[in-house]
């Protein structure tokens, strides 16, 4: 009989660990499933493909693809082959989500509430990434595509465990919009305005850099080399599949793509390629056959069954700049605590460890992987004890046979403001943002004011996914259910103490 989230209590492996379910029967067909795998030795590779600003309903398998005018047949496939999760989470914008899945901890432990921008300074100095630990424990790691996670020295790839690095430190629109006549007139058409924008602290090249090296400008990222910029960073991460194909060495590809953060500018043979012929949609396509050129040179190369492959996005859809936009069937957007801003897709595929043609609704967030990855390497003495982690251990969740999610708590901070927390069906909500329409070009998540609720509100996210009627009222028996758990969480601050590396709102 499957366990109730609600009501069935969770153990804490340590003061600094969150506590987590231990399914006993799912952990006993995981063990023995990862013992067989390694059985000579062998550990798995990783290869994670993170999209920006994404939607949760954007690939076929999620209700999107040819319905909203962009198939993805090579992710329907990928999700066939493995696991699907419907609760996948990130954190509200893309530098938290981020910093959080490398250092398995939420933005109000390692400080980057929201996205540097335009080369402000802050990052992932002091932090311990699973890119060091993987490298510790004999990994190849390595970073392709965006990063933003700090451009300061200390923050950079190639200083928090990767080996190499082949990317841009920021995010599209901080190389592209003030470029753009469309967007930005007073800036494209006068030379002095773009002279000082070009003054500006930020680096204006995707890079190259090797571990414990200086970073070298490879090319500046105008708008015709935007355009370019996922093709080439395939093709980068690519070489690196086919040189581990030939090694022993077990590695760790950290993909994340340029696409499809506004503004979109798809590479020239994707162009009208979709068929709602718009260029967003047209970079949905490009994103779908990048992932299919990836997985089928693990095919190739004998790596397929070797790789856990996972593919998700920062956060959720976008909506600033609709229609250039994600799409998602939750209220509101990225920026926010709905579950719009931070529901994403999440696809785990691990052919002959995770069971093929499986969804769930178990919770997972992308911390998760920070003390997932350490089980399945074989590195779990080298998780942290000096500093909270808010991951759980998920190894049962994929490869248990129907296993349930070692998730009970999932925690919504907007900013320094505490917002939500979810159990099962049930998300309760003491503070949230306004769906205000009257002070934006277009609404999204990062509009409207913080708005904290006197009573707190009740959504059952089976029957209201749109978060629109508060059960408070009538369903008064779960509140120990939420108090409890947002009471021990709140209490870990006390000896763990936030940071503000890049101050949030709220």
């Amino acid at each position: 009989m499957p366990h109730d989230p609600i009501v069935t209590d969770t153990v804490r492996g340590a003061e600094h660990l969150e506590p987590r379910f231990v399914h006993a029967d799912q952990e006993r067909v995981a063990a023995d499933r990862l013992a067989e795998f390694g059985r000579d030795g062998k550990r798995p590779n990783v290869l994670m493909i993170v999209f920006d600003d994404v939607g949760w309903g954007d690939f076929g398998c999620y209700g999107g693809g040819v319905a909203v005018g962009a198939p993805t047949p090579n992710l329907d496939r990928l999700a066939r082959q493995g696991l699907l999760l419907t609760s996948c989470y990130s954190e509200p914008s893309c530098t938290p989500s981020r910093a959080s899945l490398m250092t398995g901890r939420l933005p109000m432990r390692h400080g980057l509430m929201r996205p540097p921008m335009y080369g402000e300074a802050g990052g992932l100095q002091g932090e311990v990434t699973i890119a060091q630990l993987l490298a510790d424990a004999g990994y190849a790691t390595q970073a392709v595509g965006k990063w933003h996670m700090g451009e300061n020295e200390e923050s950079q790839p190639q200083n928090v465990g990767f080996d190499d690095f082949y990317g841009f430190l920021s995010v599209s629109d901080m190389y592209t919009e003030w470029r753009d006549p469309y967007f930005f007139p007073e800036v494209a058409y006068s030379e002095e305005r773009t002279r000082w924008i070009e003054n500006q602290p930020f680096n204006k090249c995707f890079v190259h850099a090797k571990a414990g090296e200086q970073l070298e400008n490879v090319e500046e990222v105008t708008i015709p080399v935007l355009s370019l910029l996922d093709d080439k960073w395939a093709e980068y991460s690519l070489d690196f599949l086919r040189r581990m194909g030939g090694s022993e060495q077990p590695w760790f590809l950290y993909h994340c793509t340029r696409g499809a953060h506004f503004d979109n500018y798809p590479h020239e043979r994707f162009l009208g390629s979709s068929p709602a012929k718009h260029p967003y949609k047209d970079t949905i396509i490009e994103l779908d056959d990048i992932v299919g050129r990836l997985v089928a040179e693990l095919e190739a190369t004998g790596q397929l069954e070797h790789t856990i492959v996972f593919v998700t996005s920062d956060n959720g859809p976008e909506m600033e700049t609709w229609p250039d936009a994600a799409y998602s069937p939750f209220r509101s957007s990225k920026g926010s605590t709905w579950e719009g801003g931070q529901r994403v897709p999440g696809i785990v595929s691990w052919p002959g460890m995770i069971d093929a043609d499986r969804a769930s609704d178990g919770l997972f967030s992308l911390m998760d992987w920070f003390p997932t990855l350490l089980h399945l390497a074989g590195a779990e003495a080298s998780l942290p004890s000096d500093r909270y982690i808010d991951g759980v251990d998920q190894t049962s969740f994929f490869l248990g046979a129907d296993a349930e999610s070692n998730r009970k708590y999932l925690f919504y901070w907007l900013g320094s403001t505490f917002s939500a927390v979810r159990v099962a069906e049930w998300k309760f909500m003491l503070a949230s943002t306004s769906d205000d329409d009257h002070d934006v070009m277009n609404i999204g998540g990062f509009s409207g004011v913080t708005q904290k609720y006197t009573y707190g509100r009740l959504y059952n996210l089976y029957l209201d996914p749109k978060e629109t009627r508060s059960y408070m009222v009538r369903k008064l028996a779960y509140l120990e259910a939420f108090q409890s758990g947002i009471v021990n969480h709140i209490r870990t601050f006390a000896k763990y103490p936030a940071k503000n590396i890049v101050g949030g709102v709220g």
